[in-house]
């Protein structure tokens, strides 16, 4: 935690805490920490109720412990959201529920801006990609193990890469007869094999956000996060979700609207509403930063924030 650490400006800050605070007394969580923005203002609110943050990230860690030492009412853990229900009960109530849950996704602006995390297609640096470094294989070393239908298939279905097969060829080839261990290697063997670049996007851009997806489980811990962040609502708890791109916003939306209003069924099947035990209702619609916030921080223009409430056990 030194001064050169890049600054991560949270999104939707207020509106975020605004809408997930319902009793300043309750348990809530924070299931990506980062930095600690979203946090300090939800225990800025809260009176004696308490909040547990998660992260992977180690740096993420240092920073959550550092805020534990200042606010008692704090908690830290290095895991992943989608492992909540293993700690409510010892940490936060041990009824086993919530008044609220935060999850604000992706990869933070520290995260991007670190070249030694490997996160980054601008900068130079280990071809890594993992939020938590000790868990698991680096992009590096996956990229030198994965079969190319396997590379192609994670950059088309988390990167939405259309040319995904080509840029896979590629990889391939050149790992024949030399190592892939830098961000700037992979992101010039992408610009090299994509045929078409996007306006004012880099070309790198589609592969690096599969490969980092992938690499981390990101949508299989959301939805797996969303199960366990709603079971665990109480009545008049409320699941605040930040999306940064469409693969997640898709998740989202379609947990959200299942949950409020149950699952598509065929138009003249049999059944009333009273029938589907609806429990949820969305809170307002989908909400997006405002036009100053953008200008602010652009990093915040994709983002999506989606609401959610329990109304009944």
């Amino acid at each position: 935690m030194t001064e050169s650490t890049p600054v991560h400006i949270s999104v939707m800050l207020n509106e975020s805490v605004e809408d997930l605070i319902t009793d300043p007394d309750g348990c809530y969580i924070d299931g990506t920490f980062g930095r600690g923005g979203h946090s300090r203002l939800v225990l800025a609110q809260l009176g004696k109720g308490k909040l547990l943050g998660f992260d992977k990230d180690p740096v993420a860690i240092e920073y959550g412990e550092a805020l534990a030492n200042e606010d008692d009412r704090f908690q830290i853990v290095q895991d992943s959201f989608a492992t909540m229900d293993q700690y409510i009960a010892s940490h936060l109530d041990e009824s086993g529920r919530l008044d609220g849950v935060l999850m604000d996704l992706g990869v933070s602006s520290p995260q991007l801006d670190d070249a030694d995390r490997g996160f980054s297609f601008m900068n130079d640096g280990p071809l890594d990609m993992r939020m938590n470094p000790g868990v698991g294989l680096s992009a590096a070393q996956w990229i030198a193990q994965a079969k190319e239908k396997e590379i192609a298939d994670v950059m088309y279905q988390y990167g939405e890469e259309r040319f995904s097969r080509r840029i896979a060829k590629a990889i391939c080839e050149y790992r024949t007869h030399t190592e892939i261990l830098t961000t700037l290697q992979l992101a010039n063997i992408v610009k090299d094999a994509n045929p078409a670049w996007e306006k004012g996007k880099n070309p790198a851009t589609r592969a690096f956000q599969g490969i980092r997806i992938f690499i981390n489980n990101e949508l299989g811990d959301l939805e797996t996060g969303l199960q366990a962040a709603a079971k665990a609502l109480k009545v008049g708890g409320r699941l605040v979700v930040i999306s940064f791109h469409s693969l997640e916003d898709r998740i989202v939306k379609r947990f959200m609207k299942t949950m409020s209003k149950g699952p598509d069924l065929p138009r003249h099947l049999p059944i009333r509403n009273a029938e589907l035990s609806i429990k949820f209702k969305t809170i307002g619609k989908a909400i997006k930063p405002s036009k100053q916030e953008v200008d602010d921080n652009v990093r915040s223009r994709s983002a999506v924030m989606r609401v959610l409430e329990r109304v009944s056990d």
